[in-house]
């Protein structure tokens, strides 16, 4: 069997595998960027550096984004199981 054949088999390059697995690494980064964010904003809220209306679009903001990952994922058959990437000994990426 030549390498280029080895190749083939080991790589994914059904288009909508490829496709797939895209959406799922754009929505993992999007989740830990978003779960980012939420430690931020409750830390800020914490220690009292935003005004009610920041806080409420912040806490909006957030809320949206959230929903957008759900009906994302839906739309596209994943659970929060299949963005939190293993990353060997280091674990799972996103917190559970």
């Amino acid at each position: 069997m030549s390498e280029r054949s080895k190749l083939a088999q080991r790589l994914e390059t059904d288009p909508e595998s490829v496709e797939r697995d895209l959406l799922k690494l754009v929505l993992t980064i999007v989740e830990l960027v978003r779960q980012l964010m939420e430690k931020q904003a409750l830390r800020r809220v914490d220690e009292g550096d935003l005004s009610d209306e920041q806080v409420e679009s912040l806490g909006l903001g957030l809320m949206k984004l959230e929903e957008a990952m759900e009906n994302l994922k839906e739309r596209y058959d994943l659970t929060a199981d299949d963005l939190n990437l293993d990353l060997g000994p280091l674990g799972t990426l996103l917190p559970r």
